[in-house]
């Protein structure tokens, strides 16, 4: 009895789902933007986002300058958001914020097309162009709308996408300086040069202690492989960006490292000082 009982439920289920169906192609084609309108906003609100978007595509033109244009086009975006397509997200939900400034809906459109931006991000090694579009677009939220109920949400992942820019920017600096190891002199310019940059834009980055650390040993390893009419100069340099990383973090992990590289330099230091000596 219990499986005949189940059995006819997965039928009722089954033939209500063709009903259903049947239902939804038939207003697919039906010229009336109403019933597409009313089908498509059921459908929304029912969590059937694909359909709804198919409809909602359909009648947003339609419904321009109408009543009705303002929710159609927030719940197009919406739904596009909704269904993780993020790139059109974005772009109706700008649309929506340019048709409809001062709608109820404004703070959400602005948020959840910040947020769509936030979402094509890829990872740090790749082209940032959306990420760029994203922390914009978040700055341009955060300021609208500082009362607004996702600003914290807002925050959190403006601080994700600034820390994954700058992991970018650290990591080709340290590129600069792990091909220093092998080609001296022109990588390791470099790398003091991107670090100066990196350490100049980006004064609150967590890399900032290494990133004294990294143009220190950089800047060592060019000094003690330069010919003798560059070595003084560069030495100098060296000791500077020595006293530098100490003078901010004297307590660093990379401490003790930091000194054993001071104590190269003087050698060195001491060594040119002697030949000077003799010279004269």
């Amino acid at each position: 009895m219990f499986l005949k009982t189940r059995s006819f439920g997965i039928l009722l289920l089954a033939g209500l789902l063709l009903v259903s169906c049947s239902e939804y192609q038939k207003v697919l084609k039906d010229p009336d933007i109403n019933r597409k309108y009313e089908m498509a906003e059921r459908l929304y609100q029912e969590g059937s986002f694909k359909k709804a978007n198919r409809l909602l595509e359909q009648i947003a033109p339609q419904f321009v300058g109408k009543p009705q244009g303002e929710r159609v086009m927030f719940f197009l975006a919406d739904s596009y958001y909704k269904k993780k397509d993020y790139n059109f997200a974005g772009y109706q939900f700008e649309r929506f914020l340019k048709s409809y400034p001062k709608s109820d809906k404004a703070p959400e459109a602005a948020f959840l097309g910040a947020k769509s931006y936030y979402m094509l991000s890829p990872k740090y090694s790749l082209d940032q162009t959306d990420t760029d579009k994203a922390l914009s677009k978040l700055q341009v939220f955060i300021n609208s709308y500082p009362e607004s109920e996702f600003m914290e949400e807002a925050n959190a992942m403006a601080q994700e996408l600034t820390r994954k820019k700058q992991k970018k920017a650290f990591e080709i600096a340290k590129q600069f300086v792990k091909l220093g190891k092998y080609y001296t002199l022109d990588y390791n310019i470099s790398a003091i040069a991107t670090l100066d940059n990196f350490i100049s834009d980006h004064p609150g980055s967590i890399y900032r202690e290494e990133a004294f650390f990294l143009k220190l040993r950089a800047a060592s390893t060019l000094a003690k492989n330069s010919t003798f009419s560059k070595k003084k100069e560069r030495l100098d340099n060296a000791v500077s960006a020595y006293n530098a990383f100490m003078r901010y973090y004297s307590d660093s992990q990379y401490a003790e490292d930091a000194r054993e590289l001071y104590e190269d330099l003087q050698e060195e230091i001491t060594d040119i000082q002697e030949l000077e000596t003799l010279s004269k």
